[in-house]
């Protein structure tokens, strides 16, 4: 199905059709080799960081209740699990001990990408007035985004296996590579842990006290001090403590969508579950999306955004070099079909 086939109109803002009819990456074509050199320009030091949470915070389903932790365990070796498994058992000549394990791991748990098939939108791609649930760039729900159930009116029934995302998946992510030049937003050194709707003149305060320039094609982080607290709790989050406390960015912010659309960013980048602050505001008096910078980012821009990325050490440490910007390279899974991905990013300063 091509460009003139699945969209006939697409969204106010949106990045549909500019890079090309079929595109399945969005923004990610603005990250170029010349922003990866705009990125390794960035590195001084070499010092690294890891961005990652340990991926089984936050812990239980408080946060999430359809996340489940991830629960590891040992391959089989017939009737026996491979973990410190003697070969000798099979054969007395041979001296080696065995460990093989796997993992059942809901994508999105912790430290991760969001695809754009992670979220999209009921919207009139036909211009006959009648909307669709469709993702970024006009790709279909039950065409090719598919679960077990098509969930569209009229279908009433079940598609019999779950294929997943046979376009827009984490693999075009993946396989097109994510390493760029990136910039750090420290909201909690301006404005503390408070539980705070972040928008357009709190960024612009930070942006102009730390003299941050962002560019086209830049990743942008936004430390809250989320990740420190998910950390110190040990596995047991406070569900009521995280709930009062920590920014996020306020998606029904007219001024901040508007920056986010001008300024070419390739993805948003929070140590918070969402990015955004929930349950967001109403931005009108009829239908409206429940997670407005998820319906802009993902939906009509092809923007990504990181969730539960471990931030604060390495915004710590550019603050002691007075610095804001940093090389990044965070490649999801490359898992087809998949709608995200865990991901260990690394800064290098």
């Amino acid at each position: 199905m091509n460009r003139q086939t699945r969209w006939k109109q697409r969204p106010d803002d949106a990045t549909w059709g500019d890079f090309g009819p079929d595109d399945q990456l969005g923004r990610l074509n603005l990250l170029t080799p010349e922003k990866v050199l705009e990125g390794v320009a960035e590195v001084k030091s070499g010092r690294t960081f890891c961005l990652s949470l340990p991926l089984d915070l936050p812990g239980g389903t408080v946060m999430n209740p359809r996340r489940p932790p991830p629960r590891i365990q040992a391959t089989r070796r017939g009737d026996y699990p491979n973990m410190t498994y003697p070969l000798s058992r099979d054969n007395a000549r041979l001296t080696d001990v065995i460990c093989d394990d796997m993992v059942t791991l809901a994508l999105q748990y912790s430290t991760q990408w969001d695809s754009l098939a992670h979220m999209g939108q009921w919207f009139d791609v036909a211009g006959n007035g009648v909307p669709e649930m469709v993702f970024y760039n006009g790709y279909r729900a039950g065409v090719d985004i598919v679960g077990e159930q098509d969930y569209r009116p009229g279908a009433g029934c079940h598609h019999g296996s779950h294929l997943g995302a046979t376009a827009l998946g984490i693999e075009h992510m993946a396989q097109h590579g994510i390493q760029g030049r990136a910039v750090m937003v420290d909201i909690k050194k301006h404005f503390g842990i408070e539980r705070l709707a972040f928008g357009y003149e709190h960024l612009l305060h930070i942006l102009r006290a730390d003299n941050i320039t962002v560019r086209p094609g830049d990743m942008v982080c936004f430390r809250t001090g989320m990740d420190e607290a998910i950390i110190a709790m040990a596995g047991a989050p406070d569900g009521d403590y995280l709930g009062r406390h920590f920014a996020g960015l306020d998606g029904s912010d007219g001024r901040l969508r508007r920056w986010i659309v001008d300024n070419g960013i390739v993805a948003l980048i929070a140590d918070n579950p969402a990015v955004e602050i929930l349950p967001a505001h109403p931005m009108n008096e009829h239908v409206y999306p429940s997670h407005p910078l998820h319906e802009l980012c993902l939906f009509r821009l092809g923007t990504y955004l990181g969730e539960l990325w471990h931030l604060s050490e390495l915004a710590d440490g550019l603050a002691a070099e007075r610095r804001h910007a940093f090389l990044l390279t965070a490649p999801p899974l490359r898992l087809p079909g998949a709608v995200g991905s865990p991901v260990t990013p690394v800064a290098t300063i």
